[in-house]
């Protein structure tokens, strides 16, 4: 028998976005980029570990592209994801959250919305202007509206529990930082990747509280 794909070279393994069988060439190359690949795969899983593989062997080198993507002038340290856990664990809880109302998002759609935010966000630190950058991608929007939420709503909980509001928006701003550059090496870059959103529906099962416990929050951060 012949791919489902290209029909012309022979078929070897079962593809469950085509629900057929085809050639490990379409396989890598239409992985992720024409077919919607679900997260169980079983050679979606092995493309992912190979991934993880090669970019540790590449000892996290990047070209001058990627490195402006990652806001290399925002510095986080160790100690800020110690003090700030519950923030980072809120918003990424907000984007997971957004994923699940949306099947069709992709990491490159979480990607490009936390970026935007943060880049609103440096403004506002260095400017004390926040600047919103106009879209009319309604996915980005709704994104966007579900972090900025969580964070009003983290505000709210400060307020409530200690009498006053302790987040500041340099804060906010690594957080985002933090959670775009653990986006930018989660993804696999393709178009349909979902790496990432399948990353943060692992560590937030369905009905999970937005802001985690103390006692549930330390082994849920992965450093990038």
């Amino acid at each position: 028998m012949s791919c489902a794909i290209c029909e012309e070279r022979k078929d070897k393994r079962f593809c469950p976005a085509v629900h057929g069988k085809i050639c490990p060439q379409c396989c890598g190359e239409q992985r992720e980029v024409t077919l919607d690949c679900p997260s169980d795969c079983p050679y979606l899983l092995q493309a992912r570990q190979q991934a993880r593989e090669h970019a540790t062997a590449q000892n996290g080198r990047t070209n001058e592209r990627d490195r402006e993507a990652l806001f290399p002038e925002i510095e986080i340290a160790e100690q800020f994801l110690y003090e700030r856990e519950e923030l980072i664990l809120g918003l990424s809880f907000a984007l997971s959250k957004s994923a699940r109302a949306d099947r069709s998002l992709t990491d490159r759609d979480l990607i490009a919305a936390v970026s935007s935010l943060a880049k609103s966000y440096q403004t506002l630190v260095n400017s004390n202007l926040f600047y919103e950058p106009p879209t009319a991608n309604v996915a980005h929007q709704s994104i966007a509206h579900e972090v900025q939420t969580m964070v009003r709503e983290f505000r709210e909980a400060e307020q409530q529990h200690i009498g006053q509001t302790r987040l500041r928006d340099a804060e906010v701003l690594k957080a985002l930082v933090f959670l775009l550059r653990m986006g930018l090496a989660r993804t696999s870059g393709r178009p349909k990747s979902r790496a990432f959103i399948d990353f943060l529906f692992a560590q937030f099962p369905e009905k999970q509280s937005a802001i985690a416990g103390p006692e549930e929050a330390g082994s849920r951060i992965v450093i990038p």
